[in-house]
């Protein structure tokens, strides 16, 4: 089939249209501006403006991956504002196009944060969502707008809901605390005994795959994951470990980490750190039959080996 991947120059984009080749798709990545990618599609800016017509002439399906991303420090004047406009009403306009223009199903990744931040028992999609920042609710907002238009138009909406992403070509927290742990830098993580679900940006491709092809993928939400929970200590001893080097992990009172956080006012990167939060990715499993192709001590080594090779320069360039 004809895709077309929005923000495919992406990091999970990237991902995307390596699996979609590797399955004999025609991949068509929307971009901006002038990338080179072969068969690209230069749309411009994606707001609630964009002509989408000719980027969708002959597309059978459209993954839709671009989005304004979450930041700790957003210096936009009205950050919902900004958000809604490119999240919400830019992922609006291009659906409503695409069912105008014939395409069959519409793949749209979300974000585990719809259901919330933080909960000692695993989400699911029966959860009520409740969206806890602007990034979070412009997500939760195209999602029932998503319905909305598969229900007036007929268009196959499918749904992610990812949490964390990590692989090659990762950046924020999750590159920062790899480069501490490659640096050999003391944590003051040992005594962290939550539970976080993570998914591998291999893994995530190869689900949005299986939604692009299975029948019954049609009108669903689904929450996905490497399908192993792990601790943040435990995610530093096993990063080490796809790195070569030593944990050196100190056990600070979560208490005390938590006051400094606090403090410091980084009680947002706490949470993320200090705070457990998993999903149930059962019902993509059980409907779909899917199950992620690699486990997570594979992703983290292939993330590993990214970062050894080239990722280091890249972190160094950007601290």
């Amino acid at each position: 089939m004809k895709v077309l991947v929005t923000g495919a120059n992406g990091f999970v984009g990237r991902a995307v249209r390596t699996v979609l080749r590797q399955a004999g798709h025609a991949m068509l990545p929307a971009v901006r501006r002038p990338s080179g990618l072969a068969e690209e599609r230069v749309v411009g800016d994606i707001d609630p403006a964009t002509d989408w017509r000719a980027a969708l002439s002959g597309v059978e399906s459209v993954v839709h991956l671009a989005a304004r991303v979450h930041v700790m420090n957003d210096s936009a004047m009205d950050p919902l504002a900004a958000f809604r406009s490119i999240n919400t009403a830019g992922t609006l306009n291009l659906a409503r196009q695409c069912a105008a223009a014939g395409v069959r199903r519409f793949v749209f990744v979300s974000s585990v944060k719809v259901n919330g931040e933080e909960r000692a028992t695993p989400y699911t999609e029966a959860d009520t969502p409740a969206p806890e920042d602007a990034y979070a609710l412009s997500k939760w907002e195209a999602e029932q707008g998503l319905r909305q238009i598969a229900a007036e138009t007929g268009l196959e909406v499918v749904i992610l809901r990812p949490p964390l992403v990590y692989g090659p070509g990762v950046g924020a927290n999750f590159l920062a605390l790899l480069r501490a742990v490659a640096r050999g830098m003391p944590l003051p993580l040992g005594a962290i005994d939550n539970r976080r679900s993570l998914i591998y940006v291999g893994n995530l491709a190869a689900a949005i795959l299986c939604c692009l092809e299975h029948p019954a993928a049609a009108g669903k939400t689904f929450l996905v994951s490497d399908g192993e929970d792990v601790s943040t200590s435990g995610l530093v001893r096993r990063m080490a470990a796809a790195l070569g080097r030593p944990a050196r992990l100190l056990p600070v009172p979560p208490a005390l980490l938590r006051f400094a956080a606090r403090l410091a006012k980084k009680s947002a990167l706490a949470i993320r750190l200090f705070d457990s939060l998993t999903v149930d990715s059962s019902a993509i499993r059980r409907e779909l039959g899917w199950s992620p192709p690699f486990t997570l001590d594979q992703g983290l080594r292939e993330t590993a080996a990214w970062y050894l090779n080239q990722g280091a320069s890249v972190s160094s360039r950007s601290s």
